[in-house]
């Protein structure tokens, strides 16, 4: 039977058979379930000779693996600690396509189409001009290939057989090096010390089950997305009804420790926060404490394993305990508000795959050169990524609800100016206090949008 992207009820890896199961052998890994990489290197290129281009594509295949065999060795390592190899991807721009002789393979994404640094996406996105990126970022970008692993060692090593395979007219115009933070109970976060990665979409009946099973359950919140907000029919060989992609979003998103712990301090003064309830305030801007305890069930931090997910903000609905601008609100709303449809709000929510960069001092909160290397796979880059960073984080009305005042913009990633804000002065009780805005924390240093094609597709190059 033909692949169903509109799936009601989630793909079985296991028990795929037919199509199902030659689309998990031809689709890249790290889309339908996070690959493990807590070392990733990034390598973005620029081709000068289409021939050499499509050669070094091609070139790659026999050092990738299929979806299928990554999750065959993440169930191996879950069943029997087996290590499985490392993972590598690749992703190409349109110009890419259009840089390897590609010009015939035709999108019906736009906003692929025109790229990260087209004025209509930096406007949308309150994106610096692309003058103000890194500049590296401002020159074009045709592909992308991500090198990840469990272990730092197979990851390198397996980034020099990469690069073995570059040549003169293939330049790499920018490497990046990530490499997962984690706190003292060994939980991965990000720069800014919270849990990271915690609610997620997820595609396959396995991870379904064992988010019902062995974590919080699923009864309060479904995290299940059909498989068409996440893949795309390939269209360099469509006709094959077997091979699919997804659009790939990548962002360097620098963070600025120092200035956010001090947004977070001058927001515990302004409401007055004594004592453990200090910690709070950074809560209030993230939705969450720093050990994943969801703001809108607990008034503080509890360490719950595993850090819990299956919530609404159903009983929060005035936001009496966490606001309607805290980071995790604004960007997985789950029913804010007074409009809004869960059903609804979901397709627009994205398979995020984000890693930490730079080198960390103990002891010091650096200013810059840390971050995020934000990643998402998205079936409709208009209809997810950008429509959550315009019309949720930035956007100061969302979510929309029965008294004033508006939320404002998201203190965590949203972009544009940041009118003041009300906060809870109490937990669970009525009575807010307008603050100003803390200050942006999070600068957005360049990027691109790539499709991630699929294995016969590279191999047909």
């Amino acid at each position: 039977m033909p692949v169903n992207l509109d799936n009601t009820a989630p793909l079985s890896w296991k028990n795929a058979t037919g199509d199902d199961d030659t689309m998990l052998q031809h689709l890249q890994p790290n889309i339908l379930k996070g690959h493990v990489r807590d070392r990733l290197h990034i390598l973005i290129l620029q081709f000068a000779d289409a021939s050499a281009g499509r050669a070094f594509l091609s070139g790659l295949v026999p050092l990738m693996k299929s979806a299928k065999t990554a999750l065959e060795e993440a169930d191996a390592f879950n069943q029997h600690d087996t290590k499985g190899t490392p993972y590598v991807g690749v992703g190409l721009s349109k110009l890419g396509y259009q840089a390897l002789g590609l010009d015939d393979v035709e999108f019906h994404d736009e906003v692929f189409k025109k790229g990260m640094k087209h004025p209509d996406s930096v406007a949308h996105l309150g994106d610096p001009k692309k003058e103000q990126w890194q500049q590296e970022y401002q020159k074009d970008i045709h592909a992308v290939v991500l090198v990840g692993d469990h272990d730092p060692d197979p990851a390198d090593a397996r980034l020099a057989e990469v690069k073995a395979l570059l040549t003169d007219s293939i330049t790499v115009i920018a490497e990046e090096t990530g490499q997962t933070q984690r706190d003292d109970a060994g939980r991965a976060i990000e720069q800014f010390g919270y849990v990271d990665g915690r609610s997620l979409p997820l595609f396959l009946a396995e991870d379904l089950e064992a988010e019902r099973d062995t974590m919080d359950g699923t009864d309060v919140w479904d995290p299940f997305l059909p498989l068409g907000r996440v893949l795309v029919a390939d269209p360099g060989t469509a006709d094959s009804g077997t091979d699919f992609g997804s659009y790939f979003v990548l962002r360097k998103l620098e963070q600025n420790v120092r200035a956010f712990k001090a947004a977070e301090e001058e927001l515990a003064n302004a409401l007055n926060l004594t004592n453990d309830d200090r910690a709070r305030a950074g809560a209030m801007f993230v939705g969450r404490f720093r050990d994943g305890t969801p703001l809108t069930l607990q008034p503080k931090a509890i360490g719950h394993t595993p850090v819990m997910n299956n919530f609404t903000y159903g009983e929060d609905a005035a936001a009496h305990k966490c606001p309607f601008q805290a980071h995790v609100r604004k960007t997985n709303p789950r029913g804010s508000g007074k409009f809004q449809d869960p059903e609804v709000e979901k397709l627009h929510l994205m398979a995020r795959r984000g890693q930490t960069y730079g080198e960390r001092t103990p002891g010091v909160d650096p200013e810059s050169g840390v971050g995020l290397l934000f990643m998402a796979f998205n079936s409709q880059i208009d209809q997810q990524f950008e429509f959550v960073q315009q019309l949720w984080a930035n956007n100061t009305g969302f979510p929309a609800h029965d008294s004033p005042p508006d939320p404002g913009r998201d203190p965590v990633i949203g972009q544009g100016s940041r009118p003041p804000q009300a906060w809870p002065l109490v937990w669970g009780e009525d009575g807010t206090q307008e603050v100003p805005a803390p200050a942006q924390a999070v600068t957005m240093k360049g990027g691109e949008y790539f499709f991630m094609p699929s294995l016969p597709f590279l191999s047909s190059l």
